[in-house]
This record gives C-alpha cells, structure tokens and sequence, in this order.
C-alpha cells in the first residue's frame, strides 16, 4: 500500500486528502498551524466569532458536488441561507444599489436604473449561464498539461461564445451604459488578478454565479466548511497533524520522498502539496526537482494582497447589510494602484462584512461582527503606522454612511495584512487571492499540477490549475488527487 503525503490543510489540502482517502488508506495531512482551514480558518475573542478569509458563498452547486462525492450533502453538515439582499454597492451616502435574492425582482432593479436593462440583463445573464456550465462543469476539471484536454467538440463548437480574448469591461459596457450597473458587473472579478479591462469576458460567468444562483450564508460562519471537510476527511481515514510546518522535502535515489517537519522526518510514497507553491518548490524542495526558477516566479502576475480588520462594535449598525461594497470612491484609480502602478491606495473601495446581521451566534447579543476589507497590491511595504492610517480612513466613510458613531463604540479591532499572509502562510509576496487569472496565465499557462522531475509529486491550490476561489481550490484537490491515484497505480501496475 503506499503512503501519501499532503501538505496545507486548506480547502485543496482536505479535497485532495478526502479524494486519495476514497481510493486507498495511509494519507497525512500535515498542516502548519494549530487549525486547518487555511486562509478560511476563524478566531474567537471578547464573544466574537470572526472568519479570517472568504466570505463570499458563491457557486453553491460546487460544493454540493464535491460532498456528493462522498455521498454526502452540505445539510449533513451546515446549514445555508440565501441571503436577501444578497449584497449592497454603496455609490455615496444616498445612492445605494440593493441587490435582491429573485431573479425577477434583479431584473426590475436593473430596468428601473437603465432603460431595458431587464432585457439585457436576461441575455448577459444567458452567456454567462454558458459560460458557467462550460467553464465551472468541464473546462476546471482539466489537469491542464496540454491545450489538447481542451479540444473537445462542445468547447470548440462553443469557442466564439466563451469570449476569451474580449475584456470584461468590454463585454459589460456592451450591454450597459449607467455606472453604476458597470461598477456591479464588473466588481466580481477585482479579486481575480486584473483589471476588468485585461480579464477574459469568459469571466463574465461570475456575474451568472452571483445574481442567478445567489449568495448564500452558513450558519455559524464560513470556518463551517472547512470543518466539514476536516470531519468528512477524518471520517475516511486521513491522519491530520496540526501544528507541524514541513521543512524539507527530500526525493530519494528509489524516488521515494522523505519529508522533513517540525514532528520529525517521515517516509511517502507520494505527495500533494498544497501550501504556497513558490514556498513548497523554492524552500522546501531541492533544486533539482523545481519546476521553476526565482526568475520566472518573479515574472508572475499576482492576484491581489488586502487589508482586513476584524472589528467587535458594542451596538447594531443599522444601514448595514451582511455584504457592503462601498464603491463611494473611484474604481479605475483603485485598480491602477493595485495592478498598474503597485502602490497604498489614495482613496480605496472597500468591503464590509456584517455576518451578524444574518447570524446571531458571532457576536454577543445587540453587538455587531465587522470583517473589513482593502483590496492591495501585493508586496507593498506593511507597518502599524500604515494600517491604522487606512483603518480611521473606512472607518470615517462608514460612520458618514450610516450617520452614526461606530469608533466610540469599537470594543475589539485586530489587523491582518500581507506580513500575516506570509507569516502564516508563506504566501508568495504577501498575495491573498493566488495567482491572477490573465489570459496569459491561464490553464496550461499556469504553474503545473505535475512536477516535471519527480512523477510522485503534484501541486493544488491558489497557484496552479484551476485558479484562486474556494471552488476552484476544491477542485485543484480533486484534479491533484486523480492525477496521484493515476501515478501510483501505474507504478504499481509496472512494478509487478
């Protein structure tokens, strides 16, 4: 029987645990921190329950697929919710835009701001339903060692209608003119790695995902997930060992691995690492067997770092919803200052995630559970100094929105920015959302799942095939594991 290693207990860290477990037994996970989860971990103080990552539940069927796998459901473990407005985008004090859960009542929304923008919405939203079940159905389950995989009769007889090589902003302006249906068409993919003038319209598959299938909610925070996917990979056998950061990872003359950690050294058969990619193969790895040089990663567009702060408010904030974009501050500048001209924003948008609106059980009771959230650039310089600054800054533009005091009444605050994703994490550069998911660095253009000298190591995660985003990263576990399985029974199959 062989063994098998997985490094980083994020989302692709336990899909790919659960995925090998499926097939066979003796799988570790060894995860760096006291907790698995990744960057969807949570923390508790003063009473508050604060998720330290993701917050957006998009692409339900995603993980109602990757549970049924195992012949479970996500009820099994969570509860959802449908959020109703699913979001608000906050143009100034009072021009706010609602975004409701029915269909019907965003195609109402629509017309009322942009004369026959019901009829249009209905026709983008039918590309983007295209797209979805090409892109979300097909294409991301690809392994992405060659443009071939690609070349099926439904992708190239549908090539024309997956608008690869149209923007964004292109696609979007196609359809509407008033801003601020632009601003929330285009919003989707700021974390994604590009402008909405550089993305794919391909991505326009977000906005299918958002308004038609909804944002959801489960109960108890976004951690519940990750501990479903904890539980569900303990229950087929995979050993967690928490608190262990891997050291070293050595390929021996017989090609098996010997891997280094905190714990001690230990013996595998294969592996599947889903930390930092750049961390795992430029530190962790002997030169030999990197896929890549310092040169090449350097050469790499990264998605974007942020800012959080993770606030405890000792009142309600009554115009707050679950999710708030304020978008009271130009789009095009930051966007220039994230990817263009890499710099600390001047006048930032920013997104606040109020959870306690929607659930009781993250803050004590008539208090509020605030995840504030500046998009960066990633490896910016990082100090107290600089937080703070930006901390008074949103803060201000909240109180001015919602025509209240909120710092009287802040009775816990914590930072986290891009020193704490590399602490952390090892991210490479400090990023927080991967690798950016350009034209040019996209499926057999990214980093490789397979490493190229060592056939019993494979990669998943934010930096490699499918891209950043829970589901994707969900998938990457999936894609990495089967390509593993394959390997190892190739292997097995030749040895006998």
């Amino acid at each position: 029987m062989s063994k098998v290693a997985v490094i980083g207990g994020g989302f692709a860290g336990l899909s790919a645990a659960s995925f090998l477990a499926k097939q066979q037994r003796g799988i570790t996970l060894f995860e760096k921190n006291s907790s698995a989860g990744g960057r969807a971990r949570a923390f508790s103080e003063h009473g508050f329950t604060f998720d330290m990552g993701p917050s957006w539940y998009w692409m339900p069927d995603i993980f109602e697929r990757f549970f049924a796998e195992f012949k479970m459901h996500t009820t099994d473990y969570y509860k959802l919710v449908r959020l109703d407005p699913g979001f608000q985008m906050i143009f100034g004090k009072n021009d706010v835009m609602r975004v409701p859960a029915e269909l019907d009542d965003i195609y109402e929304l629509f017309e009322q701001t942009e004369k026959g923008g019901a009829d249009k919405l209905k026709k983008f939203l039918a590309e983007g339903k295209f797209k979805y079940d090409i892109g979300m159905k097909r294409l991301v389950y690809k392994p992405a060692f060659s443009w071939l995989e690609f070349a099926t009769p439904e992708v190239l007889s549908g090539a024309l209608k997956l608008q690869l090589f149209k923007s964004v902003s292109a696609h979007v302006r196609s359809y509407f003119k008033d801003p601020r249906l632009i601003a929330l068409m285009e919003f989707p993919v700021l974390f994604l790695g590009a402008t909405a003038k550089q993305m794919p319209a391909l991505y326009s598959l977000m906005n299918y995902a958002a308004l038609s299938l909804g944002t959801w909610y489960p109960m108890g925070g976004m951690v519940q997930i990750t501990k479903a996917m904890e539980t569900l990979a303990e229950s087929l056998g995979v050993e967690m060992v928490k608190d262990c950061p891997v050291t070293g990872i050595r390929v021996q003359e017989d090609k098996s691995l010997k891997i280094s950690t905190g714990k001690g050294e230990f013996s595998f058969d294969g592996l599947i690492a889903t930390g930092d990619y750049h961390h795992i193969e430029q530190d962790l790895l002997e030169k030999p067997y990197r896929n890549y040089s310092p040169a090449y990663w350097s050469k790499k567009t990264m998605a974007p770092s942020c800012l959080i702060f993770y606030v405890g408010v000792n009142k309600r904030i009554g115009k707050l919803i679950h999710h708030n974009l304020f978008f009271d501050a130009s789009l095009d500048n930051h966007s220039l200052e994230i990817y263009t001209t890499p710099k600390w924003p001047s006048d930032p948008l920013f997104y606040a995630c109020c959870p306690s609106k929607t659930d009781k059980t993250v803050a004590p009771a008539g208090m509020e559970n605030l995840f504030l959230l500046i998009p960066i650039a990633p490896g910016l310089e990082d100090t107290e100094e600089i937080r703070e600054h930006y901390f008074k800054m949103i803060v201000a533009r909240m109180e001015q929105f919602s025509g209240e005091d909120i710092l009287p009444h802040i009775v816990y605050k914590k930072s986290y920015c891009i020193n704490d994703f590399v602490s952390d994490y090892h991210a490479y550069r400090g990023n927080a959302y991967g690798l950016a998911n350009t034209l040019r660095q996209t499926a057999v253009l990214k980093p490789s799942m397979k490493n190229k000298k060592a056939a019993n190591i494979f990669y998943a995660g934010q930096l490699t095939v499918p891209g950043p985003g829970m589901p994707p990263a969900i998938i990457s576990g999936q894609i990495a594991a089967e390509q593993l399985l394959n390997h190892l029974k190739k292997h097995h199959e030749t040895v006998i």
